[in-house]
């Protein structure tokens, strides 16, 4: 599981990687600036589809999926146990990975809190 927050004064955001899905995932925060993110939407059923080529991390399928895989050239990260909190947050081309499949404790809010947090200029 990850917390998200947002930094408004330094444009950032920031999933807290927590307790050993640091070690199956291989990192422990992940800093994505405010204008790389293009918004976040609550979905559960993304655990179904194929998680593609594992890149570094932990895949065990129906007990956690986590860290960096790449599927039909999408760079993705994973940190998900539970699929019913998975929160898909989509990133700019600019960034190390295109999205975040993470999960969190309470997926409306998270997405509540990114969605309010990025311009849509």
């Amino acid at each position: 599981m990850a917390l998200i927050s947002i930094d408004h004064e330094r444009g950032l955001l920031t999933a807290e990687i927590q307790g050993f899905d640091k070690l199956w995932s291989l990192k422990s925060r992940l800093e994505i600036p405010l204008a790389h993110v293009r918004g976040a939407t609550h979905d559960p059923g993304i655990a179904r589809e194929r998680k593609g080529v594992r890149v570094g991390g932990t895949n065990f399928p129906g007990v956690i999926t986590a860290g960096r895989f790449v599927r039909h050239g999408e760079r993705l990260f994973w940190d998900v146990k539970n699929p019913d909190k998975a929160v898909v947050i989509e990133l700019a081309e600019a960034e190390t990975y295109d999205r975040l499949v993470i999960e969190v404790e309470d997926p409306r809010a998270t997405v509540a809190l990114v969605e309010g947090s990025i311009s849509r200029d």
